[in-house]
């Protein structure tokens, strides 16, 4: 089978998001250390400029975002699965968990560990990544709100618990599990359990469930250089797995595309439309460095549109 290959940081709870899911499917990967703080030319390369990460790649196709990321752990290897109770239940929790807690637990982060995080970091996710001060004192202010917010969130989870069991939609694990366990996990490792615990009262269902959630693991992982998973998508060719020309909004195939997150880090991947559902949108893109590879989004939170219209949009 083609390397199943992970680009990621450390402490990136959405890379630690895909890193249990990989464990939870008990597959072998390949690991390739990223920067925290761009420039990363070689990842670029891989993915036509995306920034965020974790990106996932398999052979010469590459998956931008957790969700389609699940999609295609799911097309690869679809037992046990991330959608014990079904897609619908878990993706929405997914997308409302991550944009509801993402700038709280970040100012409840820097409150605990704001002064030990480098200024260019800081410097590139004001202005290229967030849109907002993130540094301890630009926090400030808010941390009675952030942590409110949290609090509040980790309580819905322990309710969800007392109706549903070991697990957020059921009896066995899921990605709603995976995704709202990462924010927390992020609080925790950096700031030490107790603390965090403490401060925003989490209950014993809801650190037993971590628990659960952590003890899955990361499945068996081996390292990789960024040079050799470029040269891998180059001996690749683009897989044909998913193959669909069901774009709701009419988008015909050979399009020229943009796809663009729609709530931060917007920089705009440019490619030839391949394949698109309701779910799923797959660009062509060809670098030198790669030759041509499929990069993949999900729908949900990002922008797909003519390269013609969205040059418009810009100007």
């Amino acid at each position: 089978m083609t390397d199943i290959i992970l680009h990621h940081y450390d402490l990136s709870p959405f890379s630690e998001k895909i890193r249990l899911a990989l464990g939870h499917k008990g597959l072998a990967w390949r690991s390739v250390k990223v920067e925290a703080v761009p420039p990363r030319p070689l990842l670029d390369a891989l993915t036509g400029g995306y920034r965020r990460v974790p990106v996932l790649q398999i052979g010469a196709d590459v998956y931008c975002d957790t969700e389609v990321i699940f999609r295609a752990l799911e097309r690869l290897q679809p037992e046990p699965t991330l959608y014990p109770t079904g897609e619908g239940l878990s993706k929405a929790l997914s997308l409302w968990w991550d944009r509801a807690t993402w700038k709280p637990a970040i100012g409840v982060l820097v409150a605990h560990i704001g002064e030990h995080l480098p200024e260019a970091f800081l410097k590139d996710r004001k202005e290229h990544y967030l849109g907002y001060d993130i540094s301890k004192a630009g926090m400030a202010p808010m941390l009675p709100v952030y942590v409110q917010q949290m609090a509040a969130f980790a309580e819905w989870l322990d309710s969800m618990l007392g109706r549903t069991g070991a697990y957020l939609t059921g009896d066995a694990l899921g990605a709603a599990d995976l995704t709202c366990y990462h924010s927390l996990w992020l609080l925790r490792a950096n700031a030490g359990a107790d603390t965090i615990d403490a401060q925003l009262g989490l209950s014993p269902a809801v650190t037993a469930w971590m628990d659960r959630v952590a003890a899955v693991g990361h499945g068996t992982l081996s390292e990789m250089t960024p040079e050799e998973a470029v040269a891998a998508a180059h001996a690749a060719t683009p897989d044909s797995t998913f193959a669909a020309d069901a774009d709701p909004s009419g988008l015909k195939l050979g399009t020229q595309v943009t796809v663009t997150p729609d709530d931060n880090a917007r920089v705009p991947v440019s490619g030839t439309l391949v394949s698109a559902d309701k779910q799923e949108v797959v660009v062509a893109v060809e670098r030198p460095e790669t030759g041509r590879i499929h990069v993949h989004f999900p729908r949900a939170g990002f922008e797909t549109l003519p390269a013609s219209s969205a040059a418009q949009s810009a100007a």
